[in-house]
């Protein structure tokens, strides 16, 4: 990476190994205002990017061993095509970077004027009426 685009880095990480919590691994994470990068490999590299406003929820799990050693997961639903669903694993200060995605999210949200809807009724609730259930007044149709 060249110097300027480290500069614009607001975070930056390694996946590490549960022993010890040690960075052996050529698995690396970062983000900028706008975009989350992942970069994995050593002879043969795979980089990919998410736009953050198309983060769609963050959460996060710490197992025993990963709490021994200051580490946690993050798993990342996003509507990227290529990308889909991820997780951030093994980093150190799970909760903290967790914080951080979300803020960054949010802020890029509103700057891109992306609103999420969420499907607020059940499935099997979604078309369950009959035109009965209809006050007089209120019926959709003429009778």
């Amino acid at each position: 990476m060249d110097k300027n685009f480290k500069s614009q880095l607001l975070w930056q990480d390694r996946k590490r190994w549960t022993f010890f919590g040690l960075p052996w691994t050529f698995t690396r994470y970062a983000a900028s205002k706008e975009r989350l990068f992942i970069s994995k490999g050593f002879l043969n590299v795979k980089d990919d990017e998410v736009r953050l406003y198309r983060v769609m929820d963050i959460s996060l799990t710490r197992s025993l061993g990963q709490r021994i050693f200051g580490l946690g997961t993050v798993r990342v639903c996003s509507a990227d095509r290529t990308l889909g669903d991820f997780e951030l694993v093994n980093i150190k200060h799970p909760m903290a970077t967790k914080e951080l995605l979300s803020d960054l999210v949010e802020k890029q949200r509103e700057i891109k004027r992306v609103v999420h809807r969420e499907n607020m009724v059940d499935s099997h609730e979604a078309y369950d009426f009959e035109p009965e259930d209809f006050a007089e007044d209120d019926a959709p149709f003429d009778r």
